[in-house]
């Protein structure tokens, strides 16, 4: 089985086999992967492949190319399950292949169901966000849950501890937020309202 990527765009989500040594991907025809998002240039960024290694490297575009929320500068080598962002467009990298590098990539802690519902509805607005939006309030979890703040705060401070989240105010949920969708504890899929129809 080759690698490839989940394409989460508007249209929904579209697998692409990366089955060429190099594949760019942007608005223009020209690209290998072609499509129509806000914020994704007409050549945004490029996937190429050394040995068994993927890696994706930003073309100068107007926005930016993320990894698991950090900007990327230069080659950003790829591992299964590194989510990309190009403007509102996410990919999801898949790969067989485990090497050294893969192997040290921590599992998800074990989470409760309401953890789990707590994690969700921190990084529900990462879905539909511009690269720098920030995770959910408390107040907006209460909200959403609805559940006091205390309860929230309870819930958040175990899984700060879970994920290994020092104390750093604020950034805490952060970094909560990337570790929980960079060790797959909160797929895309999760973030995505069951009455939205996409």
């Amino acid at each position: 089985m080759s690698s490839y990527i989940e394409i989460w765009g508007r249209s929904g989500r579209e697998v692409r086999a990366l089955e060429e040594e190099r594949m760019t991907v942007g608005t223009v025809e020209s690209n290998a992967v072609v499509v129509d998002e806000d914020g994704v240039s007409r050549v945004h960024a490029v996937l190429e492949r050394f040995g068994d290694t993927w890696c994706v490297r930003d073309l100068g575009s107007r926005n930016g190319t993320f990894v698991n929320g950090g900007r990327i500068i230069g080659e950003h080598a790829l591992h299964s399950g590194d989510e990309i962002l190009l403007g509102r467009l996410r990919l999801v990298f898949r790969s067989p292949v485990h090497g050294t590098e893969t192997a040290a990539i921590a599992e998800p802690p074990r989470v409760t169901q309401r953890e789990h519902d707590v994690l969700v509805a921190l990084c529900r607005p990462l879905l539909g966000g511009d690269a720098f939006t920030e995770p959910a309030s408390i107040r907006a979890i209460a909200a959403e849950l609805v559940v006091s703040e205390a309860a929230v705060k309870q819930h958040l401070s175990r899984l700060y501890d879970k994920f290994d989240v020092g104390a750093e105010g604020e950034r805490r949920r952060v970094k909560l937020a990337n570790a929980a969708v960079a060790r797959g504890a909160v797929k895309l899929g999760d973030l995505r309202p069951a009455a939205d129809p996409r």
